[in-house]
């Protein structure tokens, strides 16, 4: 069976109804579900956790149900560093490893695919990620 992990971008565009993204990311996350399990991890809950003003808000945007919660593997977190210091050998200019390394590198250990609508990171530095974007 296919897991998804669907990235907070999506799932904000559909919590705000964003005018741009709201119908790519609907069809794109009932396409995903279709084909298998969604799921979402710590870093995730936490970048979607900004729109909502309570955890009962969230957990019901986000029902345990429907996204599995699954946690960042240790070898997750290595690959991560691993892709956040190739980024910073090609220029890059954050100082920290970004939430989108952890997720990448998370698809990438686990063997998911990735819904998300900023697809080019993550096929930069996780060329073995299955990505769905637009």
């Amino acid at each position: 069976m296919t897991i998804t992990l669907v990235d907070s971008n999506v799932l904000l565009d559909i919590a705000t109804e964003d005018p741009k993204w709201l119908n790519w990311s609907e069809q794109a996350l009932i396409e995903a579900a279709d084909q298998g399990s969604l799921a979402i991890n710590p870093i995730i809950y936490a970048e979607v956790s900004v729109g909502f003003s309570t955890v009962e808000e969230l957990d019901d945007a986000l029902p345990a149900e429907t996204f599995a919660r699954m946690q960042l593997p240790y070898d997750a977190a290595f690959l991560a560093g691993k892709a956040f210091v190739n980024y910073r050998r090609r220029g890059g200019a954050k100082v920290a490893p970004l939430p989108d390394f952890y997720i990448g590198a998370h698809a990438a250990i686990s063997g998911y695919q990735l819904l998300t609508r900023d697809a080019a990171r993550y096929r930069t530095y996780f060329p073995t990620v299955t990505v769905s974007a637009p």
